[in-house]
């Protein structure tokens, strides 16, 4: 069974747990819209079901509650490190900075390093759309994919994200270098669900339906050699340039470890009106979809849909009738709230 509570509900509730572990009450503020901001798009493996993980590595030391993030400005391009705060700290801190350039320069491009898993690459692309800006986030990850015709873990599932501003909805492309997100098989493997074959081989280089098995071997890239190019040009673009960790040297918060994990990013935001003027192009991207929707179907479509529709269809209905949290994260949720003696979801 599945309960469900309102944005506004779980805000103030993820709010509180963050502040229970010295996240300042602005940063706690960030964190906790982008956590629950993620889970109304309907993407619940990086959401709210994040949060546990996030407290429980800020408590043992592994996560900086309160980082001093540091910048470094050259024109239109920065560098940024993120003092191994959290990644949605982080990461909407550069996005804004991305932002800022962009205005002053016509595009900012900003890299990140020593910073943690920042959630949906999403996020941070509609955060650019929002400003009438073309947004692009790539992001790093612990190894996850193997390189095309090895069996062992190198790069991370490493997605990469585009925004595309619109005369309405934006346009958003979120993708994992890899067939489907590490998340997506964390969450099957806590809740004791099988994977559909193909998504990831076991540790001796075998196909698996063993969530469990799956994270102790290699999610597979997507589209074959097209995928690991891919998760290749993303390492290069969050991990190599950035000066981070990359490859088999990022960690991963769900070991033991104490180290830090020193994720990479990187952010781009392009102001469009530096092109066109901002009309010109919604009236040029509003004949570009209705195109797209002309298109005869295919036998059995019910529709063709734009990149990020889904999401947004998703938001909609979340916003009328609450999130849905499972069991297991309700509990596991009101455990925390217990222990730092706040008030539980009810």
């Amino acid at each position: 069974m599945k309960q469900r509570y309102s944005q506004h509900t779980l805000e103030n509730f993820c709010k509180a747990l963050l502040m229970a572990v010295e996240v300042p009450a602005a940063e706690a503020l960030i964190v906790s819209s982008i956590l629950v901001d993620t889970s109304l798009d309907g993407v619940d493996t990086h959401g709210i079901s994040r949060l546990p993980i996030y407290l429980s590595r800020i408590l043992n030391g592994r996560i900086n509650p309160k980082p001093s993030i540091q910048k470094n400005l050259n024109d239109a391009i920065a560098s940024v490190d993120g003092d191994n705060g959290l990644g949605q700290l982080v990461a909407y801190r550069s996005m804004s900075l991305a932002i800022e350039l962009a205005k002053e320069y016509g595009l900012g491009f900003v890299t990140v390093k020593n910073s943690n898993h920042f959630g949906a690459a999403s996020t941070y692309c509609k955060m650019a759309a929002q400003e009438r800006m073309l947004g692009q986030a790539y992001t790093n990850s612990p190894s996850g994919i193997p390189p095309w015709g090895g069996k062992s873990p190198y790069f991370g599932t490493n997605p990469i994200s585009f925004g595309f501003p619109t005369g309405d909805q934006p346009i958003v492309i979120d993708m994992s270098s890899s067939t489907v997100a590490r998340g997506n098989i964390i969450l099957a493997a806590k809740e004791g669900r099988s994977i559909p074959e193909g998504w990831a081989i076991n540790k001796d280089g075998n196909s698996t339906a063993d969530a469990k098995e799956a994270l102790q071997g290699a999610v597979l890239p997507v589209g074959g050699a097209k995928g690991y190019a891919l998760a290749l040009a993303v390492e290069v673009m969050s991990g190599i340039i950035s000066g981070s960790a990359y490859g088999t040297h990022v960690g991963w918060i769900y070991d033991d470890s104490l180290e830090p994990v020193n994720i990479g990013h990187s952010f781009f935001a392009l102001d469009i009106s530096r092109l066109m003027p901002f009309e010109d192009y919604a009236q040029r991207m509003t004949d570009m979809i209705g195109e797209i929707r002309d298109v005869p179907r295919a036998d059995g479509a019910d529709a063709i849909r734009i990149p990020g529709e889904r999401r947004q269809s998703i938001a909609k209905e979340r916003k009328k009738n609450g999130i849905p949290i499972n069991d297991g994260l309700f509990q596991e949720l009101n455990e925390l709230a217990t222990k730092f003696g706040l008030s539980i979801l009810e």
